[in-house]
């Protein structure tokens, strides 16, 4: 099964989040283009096997149980990135900071506020990823994919139904293979002066050295959900290994703990907000596979 695409067994999923939390995958693989993605879901089909797909792991919480059946991970063999004029393709598995500084490279403008974002441009074109007012439906003109079924798809940005952390993608079964982003022309020293600021402020707020999986809640219409959850009195506050970060408090980290703890910790944090402030955060982070037994 899966023969010449790039497979492992028992693959610890702690090693693909940036939170390093998670059990085993069953099966992990790592296709290098549409039609490889779409014969892995044909053969896990026949198989009678779940699938699951990641990126890069930055806005995900994988359960101590792991993830059951197929995983495939859209990384490094499918991050290919080029300049056509003012527009960037990239593979969904290319890196959004790799894919700003192609832009910024080629003095292309609109991707600044993507340089400092720990994730991928298939990842963050799903859950409509953004920083500093920046997001990427500003961007996004076209979306290629695969479906579930091996159909080949293709989406204009204003067909992916772009909303405050959320897409198309949620919602429809797809696999997204490769992003265009279309940019403005700039000046490359302003162009990277920009990058630099924003990421020199990123690091200057946020706890970089720890584990997260980014800002943990989304932003509450009126609110910054760090800021409610400093109100609380939660900064620091701990269940096991997970902590509301000293440094921002919109910030789950985790310093040795599980994924069990940090559930708990989120759960947790959500109910003091909304006990002592009426305020009801949501969690931003995907979480997958199954509690350990």
């Amino acid at each position: 099964m899966f023969d010449g695409i790039m497979t492992a067994r028992g693959a610890c999923l702690a090693e693909y989040t940036t939170l390093h939390l998670g059990g085993p995958a069953d099966v992990m693989a790592f296709p290098r283009n549409a039609d490889e993605i779409a014969r892995l879901y044909a053969e896990a089909r026949d198989a009678g096997m779940n699938v699951t797909v990641i990126g890069h792991g930055s806005n995900l919480l994988v359960k101590d149980g792991g993830i059951r059946g197929l995983t495939v991970c859209i990384g490094r063999n499918m991050a290919e990135v080029r300049t056509e004029g003012n527009l960037i393709r990239a593979g969904a598995g290319c890196m959004l900071a790799k894919a700003a500084a192609a832009a910024a490279e080629n003095s292309l403008t609109g991707l600044e506020f993507a340089s400092g974002i720990p994730g991928t441009v298939g990842g963050g074109v799903y859950m409509n990823a953004g920083a500093y007012g920046g997001e990427l439906a500003q961007v996004v003109r076209e979306v290629h994919a695969v479906s579930p079924d091996g159909q080949s798809l293709c989406f204009a940005g204003g067909e992916m139904r772009f909303g405050y952390r959320q897409s198309r993608a949620m919602t429809e079964p797809m696999i997204i293979t490769e992003v265009t982003f279309c940019l403005n022309k700039g000046n490359r020293d302003e162009i990277l002066a920009s990058m630099a600021d924003l990421n020199s402020r990123r690091a200057e707020k946020q706890p970089l050295n720890m584990h997260s999986a980014g800002s943990t809640f989304k932003r509450p219409q009126g609110y910054f959900a760090g800021a409610l959850i400093e109100q609380c009195g939660l900064k620091g506050y701990r269940i096991g290994g997970a902590s509301v970060s000293e440094k921002h408090a919109g910030f789950l980290v985790n310093d040795g703990g599980t994924a069990a703890d940090f559930l708990a910790l989120i759960q947790y944090v959500s109910d003091t907000v909304m006990e002592k402030t009426g305020v009801r955060l949501e969690s931003e982070v995907r979480i997958l596979g199954e509690d350990r037994c």
